[in-house]
């Protein structure tokens, strides 16, 4: 990403007519929030004076501790594209800090930073993630709702006429290219209404914003196109769910430490120490990768998500995959991980679970390569193989049992986390759906 100063910024102000900035950023429920500022607090803005109240934010402070300042990071300047000529707004993306002056405890993006000073710590100096975050497009009603009906009835790599989505998605590349991203590939994906855009890989900070960035633009592009867009795991019964797949690796130096030449699989020692971490903690990590009780409709066998801990060089049906480039591009996929996760706190508990693994110098057990969907629950305990939670509420409970990641996101986050998560199951348990009337109100 650019480096900007502060003067840099002042000036482009002026050339490009800015008349408003948003100062951005991410509550513990992955939400994106912003204080709109007029530009003649912008000045303001850059000495990290410009205060909020965070006990209206979700999982941040109590009532009766209610200040918190913004200290906006410069480097994530940016034009959105899609705003007026006449009065342009940008952003500005900002960590939270106490009014004593100190990183606020509760902040996805601090949260993630700590975690990242642990791995420097042991050596390490990059953690690097490429994320594959995918969307589902619904046509909105006159009033401008969204509605179930879907805008394409194409298929994984398909094309206009088919892919009725495909001048939308044109124009949400686009207008990403405009902010600076670097997109690698957009397609149809399985599932009709459902896409992909794929952007390279960055260091994780720089990739959540991202990932937080992406999310707006495509809601914004789409509704201009008269089309909703969702990053809901699982809109609809019967077809495959959106996921976000995490392509991660470790760098010193330069240099991709997951990649060993002389190794008979390419990859080093520490890769699949990184490896074990991550099949280690995987059931527990789940509750933060996958976070809504839609997450776990995606998390069923038959719909490509997976829903076993296991491994392979090629397979596709189990947790993680290893793409097949070697030397700089030695990567692990991790394919669980759903966009409804907040990215700060998913690539936070990735990077401790994979960190934990090296420090313990933990093994890897062996690859499954066979179609694991196709094995009976004797076959899965014979290889070791356990499940995926099946429910939010059993991944809480899991969660909240691991100290390696409920260190990781400290106390605060952590409880803050699992109380709305169980009012949220809790809601849920105690709604009566359709399924139920469908299936009850005849019969008894």
């Amino acid at each position: 990403m650019s480096k900007y100063t502060k003067e840099d910024i002042l000036r482009m102000v002026k050339e490009e007519n800015v008349r408003f900035i948003r100062l951005q950023f991410t509550d513990l429920l992955g939400v994106i929030k912003n204080v709109e500022i007029p530009i003649g607090q912008l000045e303001k803005a850059l000495e990290n004076k410009m205060m909020f109240d965070g006990s209206s934010i979700e999982g941040f402070v109590r009532i009766e501790e209610s200040d918190m300042y913004l200290f906006p990071d410069l480097d994530t300047w940016v034009i959105f594209p899609w705003t007026s000529e006449k009065g342009k707004v940008a952003r500005l993306i900002c960590d939270i800090y106490s009014p004593d002056g100190t990183p606020f405890d509760g902040d996805p993006r601090g949260i993630l930073k700590r975690v990242l000073k642990e791995m420097e710590d042991l050596g390490f100096t990059d953690f690097n993630i490429g994320p594959e975050p995918e969307f589902f497009l619904f046509k909105n009603d006159e009033k401008g709702e969204p509605t179930l009906e879907l805008n394409d009835k194409g298929g994984y790599f398909d094309l206009a006429p088919t892919d009725l989505g495909e001048n939308c998605r044109r124009d949400i590349v686009l207008e990403l290219e405009d902010m600076g991203f670097e997109i690698e590939a957009s397609h149809h994906e399985v599932a009709p209404g459902q896409h992909e855009i794929d952007f390279k890989y960055a260091d994780a900070v720089s990739t959540c914003d991202n990932i937080q960035t992406f999310k707006l633009a495509v809601k914004t592009i789409a509704r201009k196109h008269g089309l909703h867009a969702t990053f809901m795991a699982k809109p609809l019964f019967g077809v495959n769910g959106s996921g976000m797949h995490a392509n991660m690796s470790l760098f010193k130096d330069g240099e991709n430490v997951f990649y060993d030449a002389n190794s008979e699989t390419g990859l080093s020692e520490t890769a699949m120490h990184f490896l074990a971490g991550i099949l280690k903690h995987a059931q527990d990590f789940t509750a933060i990768t996958n976070p809504t009780v839609n997450s776990y409709k995606r998390l069923v066998p038959g719909y490509e998500a997976p829903c076993y801990v296991a491994w392979s060089m090629q397979n596709r049906s189990p947790l993680i995959r290893i793409p097949a480039s070697r030397g700089i591009s030695t990567r692990i996929e991790v394919r669980s991980v759903d966009p409804t996760a907040n990215p700060y706190l998913a690539m936070a508990v990735l990077l401790a679970a994979g960190l934990d693994g090296i420090k313990n110098k933990l093994n890897a057990p062996k690859p499954i390569d066979r179609n694991i969907y196709v094995m009976d629950k004797d076959e899965r305990e014979a290889e070791g193989i356990k499940d995926l939670p099946a429910t939010l509420k059993e991944a809480l409970t899991l969660f909240s049992k691991n100290e390696v990641l409920t260190k990781a996101l400290g106390a605060h986050a952590t409880e803050h986390f699992v109380e709305a998560k169980e009012i949220e199951w809790d809601m849920f348990r105690t709604q009566v759906h359709p399924w139920e009337r469908e299936q009850y109100m005849s019969m008894y």
